[in-house]
């Protein structure tokens, strides 16, 4: 059996969750209208930052082929984080969306997450004490075949 919470965490819980929703929907962009563009084939996507995002249908194996009247059915989910085709039974994040779209890299950057190059504290006393050992193992010839 699982740990109880109690009421006034639960409630606690909630709130946090609450707040930290409405953070996200303030700096991170979400899907706030959607249709097919049959002229063009692809799905535009205006965003709650006032950008638009055009997704070659070709792109989307799962929409790939799919009749344009069914194409044309498609809803914003809850939260404006994802997309729904009912009559597909499809649904595919705004997100890999726009991971599909602009790469992974793009993004990455644009967020300003850059691997690995997050600085703190933390970080700088584990790679001196990392150094210390005598830093990253060295690469076997045989762990590439």
């Amino acid at each position: 059996m699982g740990k109880r919470v109690s009421d006034t965490e639960l409630l606690r819980q909630i709130a946090a969750a609450r707040r930290r929703t409405a953070r996200l929907r303030r700096t991170v962009p979400h899907a706030s209208a959607v249709r097919y563009d049959r002229r063009h084939g692809h799905v535009a996507i205006a965003l709650t930052n006032g950008a638009l995002l055009g997704i070659p249908v070709d792109l989307v194996d799962a929409l790939r082929g799919a009749d344009a009247r069914d194409l044309a059915d498609v809803s914003v989910g809850p939260g404006g984080v994802g997309l729904h085709w009912e009559a597909l039974d499809v649904q595919v994040s705004v997100a890999s969306l726009a991971r599909l779209a602009l790469g992974s890299g793009v993004l990455l950057r644009a967020a300003g997450a850059a691997g690995g190059s997050a600085r703190s504290a933390a970080k700088s006393a584990a790679a001196r004490r990392n150094g210390r050992r005598g830093g990253r193992p060295r690469k076997r010839a045989d762990q590439n075949a």
